[in-house]
């Protein structure tokens, strides 16, 4: 066994037994059942007679085999590779560099993270100008990003995760999880005055696919494009994005749960705050916080270290700063709706599945790499290759993306005509990005992966997106 794997199973397994005993889930109180069995098996072997943790062990990984689950097939955890071993040509990736370097000195951005991977190993993995000018703190390989909207496809994996195990079926109301959404009720009238507001009652519930496709008709607070909805959330005290305050998910939905919706559930695609109350919803059916089932369910187990809500002490010097151009010199964007160390200070208790995290370009490239692999990574199976195939079909018909694109149940998705429109990659290729300019994409066909990771706010006429996809694209030599 790896000094990692048992580094990871210490923390994991040693920290969440003296917590053991507080929990109420069934399910939990078996996670960590496994845990400590196995660390006392490894590390204490004379502390309990052997027999007695063979059971332990046995009893432990029979009930939890429904929950974590070892594959038939075992891809190779994502590693360093050459780039001639897998296609691609070292001279042409070499241009990535001069694109970033040219980004930086004509003020694009202040500084960058970027990773290349294909056919499971890394290729390219650089890190370019400054994490923090004013500082004069330089980008380093293993820098953490607040990923924000990233955050999405996670929590929609989680809900998929649950929805393998039978606790729901897609097309169910969530107020059959959560009640406050019982009779949920669409704009009809608006006072701008004192913004009061009438409602017409929906014609159907909302539904848990509805809230992973954002066509529920919820909408987003102080980012939503509509003034009226700003206000209404505003009013109703509800929490966007990410908080320092002392606020539960649970809490800010069941608020949020009251207010009315832009459209008719179903009717239109609306960036909504839908995946904060599926991560409400994951507590409510798992049983356990959220924060808590992302990292034993999918980041123990896929070795992402560095992915997390709050960080802790020890990474905080690894957190890139936000930046913005102020008299044309890159500083510390301030504070306005939200304040930019929530990573790392606060109450620490509010876990948005809409825009949360914390991540590395490492650390992402890792769980994409598992969606390549159709649901599997290194021997650990998240999701079966058939759900998917279903997380990737259109689900939203022609309600988002145009020719190009549709939504699916995670990510958006690139039609035939990503190959006409050039510089998107082949039919399949799933993307997204985070409110402070992180991007990535993934192209099945290929099995490429590509990330860019940045920090900034406000305008700087960034293009290294666009550029950064047609590079990674034709670098391929095979």
């Amino acid at each position: 066994m790896s000094s990692s794997i048992k580094k990871r199973l210490k923390y994991f397994g040693h920290q969440s037994y003296e917590r053991n005993l507080k929990q109420k889930a069934a399910g939990q109180k078996l996670w960590y059942l496994f845990l400590v069995a196995k660390f006392s098996l490894i590390s204490y072997p004379n502390f309990i007679p052997m027999k007695k943790l063979i059971i332990l062990l046995f009893v432990a990984v029979t009930l939890l085999a429904s929950a974590q689950t070892k594959s038939l097939k075992k891809s190779a955890p994502l590693v360093p590779g050459t780039p001639e071993s897998v296609g691609m040509s070292p001279e042409r990736l070499a241009r990535i560099d001069k694109m970033c370097s040219d980004a930086i000195e004509n003020g694009e951005i202040p500084g960058a993270v970027v990773l290349v991977a294909r056919k499971g190993k890394i290729v390219y993995h650089k890190a370019f100008g400054m994490a923090d000018v004013q500082k004069g703190r330089e980008m380093k390989t293993d820098d953490i990003f607040r990923i924000a909207s990233q955050t999405k496809a996670i929590t929609s994996t989680a809900v998929m995760m649950l929805w393998e195990e039978g606790k729901f079926s897609l097309d169910d109301p969530i107020s059959k999880f959560i009640p406050e959404f019982k009779n949920p009720q669409v704009l009809q009238s608006f006072r701008y005055s004192d913004t009061t507001w009438t409602g017409t009652p929906a014609r159907q519930e909302i539904t848990v696919r509805d809230l992973l496709t954002h066509t529920s008709g919820i909408g987003y607070g102080v980012i939503d494009g509509d003034e009226r909805m700003r206000m209404i959330y505003g009013k109703a005290g509800i929490t966007d994005l990410f908080t320092t305050e002392k606020i539960t998910i649970g809490e800010s939905v069941r608020k949020l749960a009251k207010l009315p919706l832009h459209h008719q559930p179903g009717e239109r695609f609306t960036y909504s705050e839908g995946l904060d109350v599926l991560a409400y919803f994951v507590e409510v059916v798992s049983g356990i916080p959220f924060d808590r089932f992302l990292r034993e369910r999918i980041f123990v187990p896929l070795g992402m270290e560095d992915t997390w809500f709050y960080l802790p002490e020890s990474k905080y010097q690894r957190l890139v700063t936000i930046q913005h151009k102020q008299d044309n010199k890159w500083v510390p964007y301030p504070v306005t709706f939200y304040d930019l160390d929530y990573p790392i200070k606060g109450a620490k208790t509010f876990f948005s599945g809409g825009a949360g995290l914390s991540s590395t370009a490492k650390d992402y490239a890792t769980f994409l790499q598992m969606y390549l692999n159709g649901g599997e990574l290194n021997g650990v199976r998240l999701l079966s290759r058939t759900t998917v195939e279903t997380i990737m079909a259109n689900q939203t018909g022609n309600l988002w993306g145009g020719p190009d694109r549709y939504h699916g149940l995670a990510f958006g998705v690139g039609t035939r005509e990503n190959i006409t429109r050039g510089g998107r990659g082949s039919e399949g290729t799933f993307d997204w990005g985070g409110y402070f300019n992180t991007q990535y994409f993934a192209d099945p066909q290929e099995q490429l992966i590509g990330i860019i990771m940045k920090q900034t706010q406000g305008g700087s006429n960034d293009q290294t997106e666009g550029r950064f996809r047609v590079l990674t694209g034709q670098a391929i030599d095979d």
